[in-house]
């Protein structure tokens, strides 16, 4: 018979457990929608959706303090497909870009020797993907092309930079937290180190600031107390009231611009960057849980704070309803005072003791409505929000916090009350934005509805508990066993509990609570059972209490082995089960060995006093089983004979003879009395080797071996086939032949021998050997060493337990607190992603060929085909292998039911459909593309009708405005409202002279004259600007409109900018109704966005578009080369042709295809000679790019809808269709 080994193929996998004080901040969601997290020197990436690990990354040497996912905000296409890069930074500063599908590292960044403080990958990314911008300790900024690893340059400032976050509006501003306060830098650009030092605000302790002046404010004094104690100041603090700086982070919010958050342990302060001030303060009770870490939101104005305790609360910001009149009138009697952010929901706490520690949360960046908790004993947990609508009488019961509503819109357009939705999709689809609620009619009117969010846990992965561990791979698998076969690998823990392990999958079978004290070593007796035992801590005679448990694996019932006995005896040092699985030998330190019957549970033979200490024991693979068989065989037929008639006698026997094996391994209650006869050989404490045999009740003693003279005291024997193996406490390995009866005595020259096991297989002779310091592999014919590991000189963890999985994978458990499946060469190793058999399938695009994965978006973007909604791609014309078609159809299949039941509805518009493939996808420049193409091309249908000249703003519009996060993208109304409200706030929380100067200023551009008026003669008599600013009081009540006034205003205004003084000017062309000047003025001198800032605030609709415009023009100057940026400006104008003409240009074919699309159902096209080109022209190139990926029906569908640019392409496309059927 030939020999014939399955080797179910494992993957090389590491199973993770507790994580250490560096990964303390390590863990970043990325737009792919994988959460990476460091974990000790390794990384791990976890599927969010189905929280499965789908990656170990291991290459560092030291603990990892950073990880961060690149940015998707570029487009996609096959030259630069979806592809998962990943950076990561460790204790000994150095950072490792990766390629996470393939665990391969791209490039390598080394500094120096010190922990990465911070690193962030630039996200304006028009330039290049490819930049990373890192603090390396103590006082260095540098920018690195992470892709080849060169530095661009270096940058170092006067303090300790503890972290840096980027101006999320502005790609040149960047703030750094450094040890004494913040250092804000505003000529931030990729080509250049900044050139100026950056300016330096220092931070005085926020515990003077009277939080709690909720109520005070209730009384006459409100005023003075509203006034927050200034935060930031440009002087350095005098020494008494300098703190530490205790600010746990900073951060921009990406909700609106110029805001900054800072956190401290007891409170949240919200600065308006323009005045440099407080005006938002979120504080915690006395009695509550100090803060960890907060994360700001884009979508809505809300944050995701930690806690210490674990539990994680979102805050949203209270709508502001005291919306100030007509311009020129007198605020409200009450504005608001302060930015107030409510509870809106908050998650349960975890159990946190001294190890137990919440480490970091994480935040889903596409959605915005989960969080992650990574915590330090390796749990990960996946909390979602949910959100239900509340009936209307509840809403009286309600806290002061003001009702959040449900959006009119979903994915963008307005959806009717019986049309498919998902509110829970994303945060901006949960609640509606701040504009929405423009005053209490509307609350009147039926289509808002309020919402409840509530924090579910949706996701939970845990790790391996703290080491040591005991672990033991389950018999190797055979002929016999195929079919029940599953590699299983238990592992006994500190704790007493043994964790039971599916390699093929890595994930936790079984945990079985079976001992009370460490689990200090596991024997298998069968493919389902096994005995473990423990020791608990010695007491003052050295004795201690051991426990044998005989455990059955399919239903966790376990039996103490040895009876009573266990109770203040020496301890067990080990336990061995013959290759029979028919008897057990227990090892004690100080007492003589036992022998036991494994099926029975009985005790054989107690060796007696003077028999010697046993230092290492191996049972004989040579046992007796043909014996075992005849004994069988002759025993079955006696049954048979008893009990069957004649005429079945024959086949009763043939199928006996069949089950022999299996008899033999199952230890039936037939062959109960049966045995086979096996010996095993063990050492004494001389060294002399000791050979025994075990025949049913008997133990006979056979021979003596006299020592090896070159050997210490042996520590473990290994036997298979004719060779044995001996080690001993000096590192010596002795390979007895025992055929040919030489021995070879080889000294290892490392430490002690631990353990020597050989790999399973027949005829295969290798061998693993475990030292204190490491472990080899040999090949025992050979007699050669085959690989090496050392602690300290590879790896920089210590092996506590090895074994082998497979006839060609070891299994390590290591000090760090992790368990390694590794293939005999044990080089640490990472596995490619899409080799991997996952238990459930996870959503993930960018694990699939470049080709694959666009094509799959083409193919759910396009719906209908062939006239029906349909997630079957077998059905469709792509003439890929199988295989792609097979992996594809998985991917459609683990989308979630929700989502599934969107992509197959008819109502489901070609917008909308848009912006949920984006969202599948993660890709950060489409999702603001469609959802400003979302709502300004509905926004233009809604207009179109009614022709309305006099009220260009609808009511819905009114409602509905594109959220203030989009900034100048965001309708005109709606931006000077927001503006308003934020004067009137800085005027609120204004402290000192500059202030009050910057209010009146703004107040100024934005016409509010009366008010900036009252503030100008506010100034003091002693004030060195007292005197002007009192001119300047009377020149704003008496500018009038007549002729010379007016034209010596602006003469003065025009000098004034020549001479430097570029915002006096402006605000004096301002005075004037001259905005459109000032504009211009500002635009020269290269104040882009002031020069927007003022036009939407000041212009009407057309002098606006015409300042907008020439931005365009120099966003998409070479120099610039902010071409995406432009046409975002350019649909929030609605200029729809020339954002057309833009993605062509720009070669996004598939963008410009579904745009134009998009236009022509909504009609935003004139429709002419000019349009109609266009169209075509980007029709075929759509196609033509479809044809590169192989997608022959898209290519097809497109080059049909070309008209007479496509034929060409249409004829070539459907060319060898016909060859075909010819033949």
């Amino acid at each position: 018979m030939q020999r014939f080994t399955v080797n179910i193929k494992l993957p090389a996998r590491t199973l993770t457990g507790t994580l250490s004080t560096p990964n303390r901040g390590a863990a970043d969601w990325g737009w792919q929608g994988l959460i990476a997290y460091g974990c000790h020197s390794l990384v791990l990436i976890v599927d969010a959706n189905t929280a499965q690990t789908l990656q170990v990354l291991e290459r560092h040497k030291a603990g990892v303090v950073k990880v961060k996912w690149a940015k998707e905000n570029y487009h996609h296409n096959i030259g630069s497909p979806y592809s998962l890069r990943l950076a990561s930074a460790d204790v000994t500063g150095k950072i490792i870009v990766w390629d996470v599908a393939t665990g391969t590292a791209r490039c390598e960044i080394q500094e120096h020797a010190k922990p990465i403080q911070d690193m962030q990958w630039l996200w304006n990314q028009d330039a290049s993907r490819d930049l990373l911008l890192a603090v390396h300790p103590p006082n260095y900024i540098v920018l690195w092309n992470a892709d080849t690893g060169t530095k661009l340059w270096k940058k170092s400032y006067a303090e300790n930079i503890l972290s840096f976050s980027f101006d999320p509006f502005d790609p040149s501003h960047l703030a750094l937290l450094t040890s004494e306060g913040i250092v804000f830098i505003s000529d931030f650009s990729p080509s250049k180190a900044p050139v100026s030092s950056g300016k330096k605000v220092y931070i005085s302790s926020p515990h003077s600031s009277p939080s709690h002046n909720k109520l005070a404010a209730a009384t006459g004094a409100k005023k003075a107390l509203d006034k927050v104690k200034i935060l930031i100041s440009n002087e350095k603090p005098s020494a008494e009231s300098v703190t530490l700086n205790d600010c746990l982070q900073l951060s921009y919010l990406p909700s609106k611009r110029n805001y900054m958050l800072l956190l401290y342990p007891r409170e949240i302060l919200i600065l308006d960057l323009e005045v440099n001030q407080t005006v938002g303060v979120i504080a915690i009770e006395r009695t509550g849980v100090p803060f960890l870490q907060v994360i700001p939101c884009f979508q809505r104005d809300g944050l995701f704070c930690l806690h210490e305790n674990g539990c994680i609360t979102l805050r949203v910001r209270r709508a502001n309803c005291s919306i100030t009149g007509t311009p020129n009138e007198e605020p409200d009697q009450d504005p608001v005072q302060e930015l107030i952010y409510d509870l809106r929901s908050q998650c349960d706490a975890i159990r946190v003791t001294k190890t137990v520690r919440p480490f970091s949360m994480v935040c889903c960046p596409v959605n915005e409505n989960s969080a992650a908790l990574i915590v330090s004993d390796g749990r990960v947990m996946i909390w979602e929000l949910k959100s239900s609508i509340s009936g209307r009488n509840v809403r009286n019961s309600s806290s002061s916090a003001s009702p959040l509503y449900s959006p009119v819109s979903f994915c963008g357009i307005p959806v009717g009350a019986f049309q498919n939705k998902l509110p829970d999709l994303s945060l901006d689809n949960m609640i509606a934005g701040q504009g929405t609620i423009a005053g209490e009619e509307q609350l009147k009117s039926s289509f808002l509805q309020e919402v409840h969010l509530k924090f579910l846990l949706t996701g939970l992965l845990s790790g391996l508990p703290l080491p040591p561990f005991a672990i033991r791979m389950c018999p190797p698998l055979t002929t016999k066993n195929f079919k029940q076969y599953e590699p299983i690998l238990a592992v006994g823990t500190s704790n007493g509990s043994v964790l039971v392990f599916h390699l093929t999958s890595g994930l936790l079978h079984k945990e079985l609570s079976i001992h009370s004290c460490e689990v200090k070593g596991i024997e298998w007796i069968s493919l389902t059972g096994f005995i473990s035992f423990a020791t608990s801590t010695p007491n003052n005679l050295g004795l201690v209490r051991n426990e044998l448990q005989l455990v059955d694996l399919p239903t966790g019932r376990s039996i103490a082995f040895r009876g009573e006995r266990g109770n203040d005896e020496p301890a067990i040092e080990m336990i061995k089960v013959s290759h029979l699985k028919q008897y057990l030998a227990v090892v004690f330190k100080d007492k003589p060995l036992e022998i036991w019957d494994v099926r029975t549970c009985t005790l054989l033979r107690e060796m007696s006093k003077n028999f010697p200490t046993a230092t290492a024991l191996e049972w004989s693979p040579s046992h007796n089983l043909k014996s075992l068989r005849r004994k069988q065989l002759a025993a079955r037929e006696a049954m048979a004979r008893q009990t069957v008639a004649s005429d079945t006698e024959v086949s009763s026997v043939e199928s006996s003879v069949i089950s022999l094996l299996q008899e033999a391994e199952s230890k039936s209650e037939l062959s109960q009395n049966i045995t086979a006869r096996e010996h095993f050989v063990f050492t004494g404490v001389d060294g002399q080797v000791y050979h025994l045999i075990v025949e049913g009740n008997s133990v006979k003693d056979s021979a003596r071996i006299p020592p090896d003279g070159s050997m210490g005291s042996i520590t473990c024997i290994a036997w298979k086939g004719d060779i044995l193996v001996l080690g001993d406490v000096d590192g010596n390995l002795n390979f007895w032949d025992l055929k040919a009866r030489v021995s070879r005595g080889i000294p290892t020259h490392r430490s002690s021998v631990k353990k020597i096991r050989f790999a399973p297989g027949k005829g295969n002779q290798k061998l693993l050997a475990m030292y204190s310091d490491g472990a080899e592999i040999w090949d025992s014919k050979e007699v050669q060493m085959v690989s090496s590991l050392r602690s300290g000189r590879n790896v920089n963890f210590r092996i506590l337990d090895v074994d082998w999985c497979t006839s060609d994978k070891v299994v390590f458990a290591s000090d760090d607190g992790c368990i390694r499946v590794l293939d005999w060469s044990m080089k640490p190793s990472c596995f490619r992603m899409d080799e991997q058999d996952l238990i459930e399938p996870a959503w993930c695009p960018y694990l699939l060929v470049p080709r694959a994965s666009l094509a799959l978006k083409a193919f759910l973007l396009h719906q209908p085909w062939n006239e029906k909604y349909s997630l079957d791609i077998i059905n469709i014309d792509y003439p890929e292998n199988e295989n792609i078609k097979n992996l594809l159809q998985e991917q459609l299949n683990s989308l979630s039911n929700d989502i599934k039941k969107l992509l197959l509805d008819p109502d489901f518009t070609l917008l909308q459909r848009c912006l949920l493939v984006a969202r599948l996808y993660g890709d950060e420049s489409e999702l603001h593309f469609w959802t400003i193409a979302a709502h300004y091309l509905h926004s233009l249908s809604q207009e179109k009708p009614a022709k309305p000249t006099d009220t260009p703003v609808l009511q819905e519009h009114l409602v509905n405005p594109l959220d203030i996060c989009y900034d100048i993208l965001c309708e005109n109304y709606y931006f000077q409202k927001f503006q308003l409200e934020r004067v009137n706030l800085q005027e609120v929380k204004r402290s000192t002279y500059d202030h009050t100067r910057k209010c009146a200023d703004q107040l100024l551009l934005l016409g509010q004259t009366d008010r900036a008026v009252q503030l100008l003669l506010e100034t003091s008599s002693e004030n060195a600007h007292y005197y002007c600013d009192s001119l300047k009081a009377c020149l704003v009540t008496t500018v009038t409109s007549s002729g010379p006034s007016q034209s010596t205003i602006k003469l003065v205004a025009t000098n004034m900018i020549a001479n430097g003084k570029l915002a006096e000017g402006v605000q004096l062309l301002c005075l004037i109704d001259k905005a459109a000047d000032a504009c211009r003025y500002l635009q020269t001198y290269g104040e882009w966005n002031r020069a927007a800032w003022l036009a939407k605030v000041r212009l009407n609709s057309e002098e606006c578009a015409d300042v907008l415009k020439r931005w365009v023009d120099h966003l998409c100057s070479p120099q610039v080369n902010q071409k995406s940026k432009a046409i975002l400006v350019l649909l929030s104008l609605g200029c729809f042709t020339k954002v057309a003409e833009m993605l062509h240009s720009m070669r996004y074919f598939d963008r410009a295809a579904l745009f134009v699309e998009a236009c022509l159902k909504y009609g935003a096209f004139e429709v002419n000679d000019d349009t109609n080109k266009l169209v075509h022209a980007v029709y075929a190139d759509y196609a033509r790019s479809l044809k590169l990926l192989g997608f022959k029906q898209g290519a097809i569908l497109f080059a049909s809808k070309a008209g007479e640019t496509g034929k060409e392409l249409l004829v070539e496309l459907k060319q060898p269709k016909e060859e075909v059927t010819q033949e």
